[in-house]
């Protein structure tokens, strides 16, 4: 069974970062360890009321693609024992399906996202400007609409409880240069078109996601912090796929229009969730997590 794990506590080692989802430890100069919590966040606010294994979902959803797109781009996961690095005393079960041992890299700070359907942030910008993030589209598209090709649309990497701002490519370039902006921006599009072909033929339509990059003493660039989770992607079910309306997702959408009919200005604190609410989330995790990955939860 999944365990729940709201906020991790690890005597000895230093915590260097404590975001929405994850406990990010120092084990070394060059080594990270990364705990991926039971946290849950909308609206980029931290809620008081976690998905008990979600955490578990997401690294094991996370590690699977990272070993799935390794020969598109190296990643942050490194072969090492958990049960070497973990502080003496520890619940190693309460650990050992949510943390995992890292490079510790240089992040590249921007939220990268690839964008495959018109949705979301995206379609609220299209209908006000007819572009996305700048980039012009066809008049005439619909929402949840296929785009005529993915599209690369960063955003603004925003501390815990601000607000990400989409950006334009060239911010991207003025931020980190024109070299590293274009390694990121193509690797993001080669990870996307790949993950949504193999989603694909799993009856899984994946309409956008955003992946986290970083950098070594030597300048190569990696993928790190998650990958094609439902915390960081929307997936839909292929047979519910309809123009016109906002398809159901594997997500935490259910959260999301809970949280809509509360007068509650998304800002924290953020509200309690029921528990009817939290079982439907947590059962769409885990039948992402089986028809992407094959791995059953119960």
């Amino acid at each position: 069974m999944p365990t729940t794990l709201s906020q991790s506590n690890l005597p000895g080692l230093e915590l260097i970062h404590r975001g929405k989802v994850r406990d990010v430890y120092a084990l070394s100069d060059d080594r990270l360890l990364m705990v991926a919590t039971d946290r849950l966040s909308a609206f980029d606010v931290v809620l008081p009321s976690p998905i008990p294994g979600k955490g578990e979902m997401l690294t094991q959803i996370s590690n699977f693609w990272f070993d799935k797109t390794a020969h598109l781009i190296p990643n942050h996961l490194l072969d090492a024992p958990l049960a070497d690095v973990l502080p003496p005393g520890t619940d190693l079960a309460l650990y050992e399906k949510r943390a995992v041992v890292t490079r510790r890299l240089k992040p590249v700070p921007v939220e990268a996202i690839a964008r495959g359907y018109l949705i979301g942030s995206g379609w609220k910008d299209y209908k006000a400007s007819g572009s996305l993030c700048g980039i012009a589209l066809p008049t005439g598209l619909q929402q949840a609409q296929q785009l005529p090709a993915p599209i690369f649309t960063p955003s603004t990497k925003a501390a815990v409880g601000d607000h990400d701002q989409n950006v334009s490519y060239d911010v991207v370039v003025d931020q980190v240069g024109a070299e590293l902006a274009g390694q990121v921006r193509d690797a993001t599009l080669a990870i996307y078109n790949w993950a949504a072909a193999y989603a694909a033929e799993r009856g899984i339509v994946i309409a956008d996601t955003k992946f986290e990059f970083g950098t070594d003493a030597n300048g190569t660039l990696y993928v790190m912090d998650e990958m094609l989770t439902p915390d960081s992607s929307r997936f839909w079910p292929a047979d519910e796929y309809r123009v016109g309306i906002s398809p159901p997702s594997y997500d935490k959408q259910f959260v999301r229009d809970y949280l809509e009919t509360l007068d509650w200005n998304k800002t924290a604190p953020g509200p309690a969730i029921p528990d009817d609410v939290i079982a439907r989330t947590a059962s769409k995790y885990a039948e992402a997590l089986q028809r992407l990955a094959g791995i059953r939860i119960d």
